[in-house]
């Protein structure tokens, strides 16, 4: 954050009398101010004026430091004031510091297509090479502004020939070590991923391949720092499975069908939602294809969130504005019929408080239980993170040496670290929404929303009946203070 330093100038020997100013974004919405004085010596009035349209009025003593502290109701940039008086010379300094909050809010933003190298959208046609990077400008399309400080994007690798992962991260920073999508030869690959965008608007996605393949990239909202809508986390939720006419007609979705789904007031989804966090999985498919889901009251956009071959059982988070009718669509871009499952994570909107704060860092990988030896046993969960006031994890699970079918479960834990360190901890109840699944042989990953429970814990479930290795990667959190 910037700092900034004034003398007064208002009397004789007010030059003495100086403040200097530094401050730190502390959480999502706090903010710290650290006043520094210099020309006097005995204790100071203090006027704090924080930008919001708030004051505080304290005396401080000269020759220490003066730490505030603030937590602003809405994201955003403010300008603090700080007016020092030494009552004993009769002087004053002002100065001012322009901070801005560590966390932004989500504006949602119809399905829009930003690359797809298989036609040159984007970019120039032809495949991202083997361990190349190809950037994709974000702000300036649709209407993405300048000053993004991360997106929404649905990643898709088709067309691979070999085995690989893709890394996407923001311009400006170094590669992490994490990955957003694994695939295998012959492989069509989707997951979300919300990513920082670099300070020029642009994100890279790298082929950590030995073979070229096609990327594909659908944005549906981004994140900054002006005011629009925070998240509300739910415990997964099942709003719709055909297989059993729940939220819809029982059936399989016909070829090229589309069905509508109510979302606002619905399940704890409030009416007036901007959009809506799920988990989609498709079972039971026919044929190769394609599902599309996008805000009603539009015509089907041309991107996918979600991609699947015959027999494939695929779960994909989605990311998608609400219709002004609190509706959203579903379509089977496929020419057969398949089954849909749909369960609700969360949503956003204006009221929510909770706003998003990506790693400084940049995406960390947090577990890797193929570096500790010790797989998630068959049928048993594992218990992560314990941060205060989340409402939220952002993270990409990804399970890996399968040996049989199955499938995870990511759900609150209403245990704390503490109850398991001295054994007193009792297993939570086995939830039943699936975040990705798996058969033999393959690596499946997909973006988590994950919500804790009231102590910060959440729990990774394996409901398979073989071992599984999971790795866990960190993107940020939805924070409430």
């Amino acid at each position: 954050m910037p700092s900034a330093q004034s003398r007064a100038a208002s009397a004789a020997d007010s030059q003495a009398l100086a403040v200097k100013l530094d401050s730190w974004g502390t959480s999502a919405h706090g903010m710290l101010v650290y006043s520094t004085f210099s020309g006097a010596e005995g204790p100071l009035g203090v006027a704090i004026s924080w930008g919001d349209g708030t004051t505080e009025v304290l005396t401080a003593n000269a020759s220490e430091p003066l730490v505030s502290k603030h937590a602003y109701a809405e994201v955003g940039e403010y300008t603090v004031t700080v007016t020092v008086t030494d009552p004993t010379t009769n002087t004053q300094a002002v100065n001012k510091v322009t901070v801005k909050t560590l966390a932004s809010d989500f504006t949602p933003h119809a399905p829009l297509r930003l690359l797809d190298t298989r036609n040159g959208t984007g970019q120039e046609k032809g495949k991202v090479h083997a361990y190349s990077t190809t950037s994709i400008k974000v702000t300036g399309n649709g209407t993405i502004p300048d000053g993004v400080t991360a997106v929404v994007l649905n990643l898709t690798v088709t067309n691979t020939t070999a085995s690989g992962h893709i890394i996407a991260w923001g311009t400006g920073r170094d590669r992490p070590k994490t990955s957003s999508i694994n695939y295998a030869p012959g492989e069509t690959v989707p997951n979300l991923v919300i990513m920082p965008v670099g300070r020029d608007g642009y994100v890279n996605l790298d082929n950590r391949g030995w073979e070229s393949v096609d990327l594909i990239a659908d944005v549906t909202g981004y994140f900054n720092t002006t005011a629009s809508s925070g998240y509300t986390s739910l415990s997964p939720t099942r709003f719709v499975d055909t297989r059993e006419g729940r939220g819809t007609a029982k059936g399989q979705v016909a070829g090229q069908g589309s069905f509508g789904v109510q979302i606002g007031g619905v399940g704890g989804v409030p009416k007036g939602a901007t959009a809506v966090s799920l988990n989609v999985t498709v079972t039971n498919p026919r044929e190769a294809g394609h599902l599309t889901v996008y805000p009603s009251g539009q015509a089907a956009p041309t991107s996918s969130n979600l991609n699947f071959a015959a027999g494939q059982t695929v779960a994909n988070s989605v990311i998608v504005p609400v219709g002004p009718d609190g509706r959203i669509m579903v379509r089977n871009g496929a020419w057969q019929p398949t089954d849909v499952v749909i369960d609700v994570n969360g949503y956003y909107t204006p009221d929510s408080r909770a706003a998003y704060v990506p790693n400084w860092w940049g995406p960390a990988r947090m577990v890797d239980t193929r570096q500790t030896g010790t797989p998630l046993a068959a049928r048993d969960y594992m218990h992560l993170l314990d941060a205060p006031n989340v409402e939220a994890y952002v993270l990409n699970a990804t399970v890996t040496n399968t040996t049989g079918v199955g499938f995870l479960s990511v759900a609150p834990d209403p245990n704390s670290r503490e109850q398991y360190e001295n054994g007193t901890a009792t297993p939570p109840a086995r939830p039943v929404a699936s975040t990705l699944n798996w058969t033999a042989g393959k690596t499946a990953a997909n973006l988590v929303q994950a919500s804790p429970a009231d102590k910060g814990m959440v729990a990774f479930w394996n409901q398979g009946w073989e071992n599984i290795d999971l790795i866990i990667d960190d993107f940020g959190y939805y924070g409430t203070d």
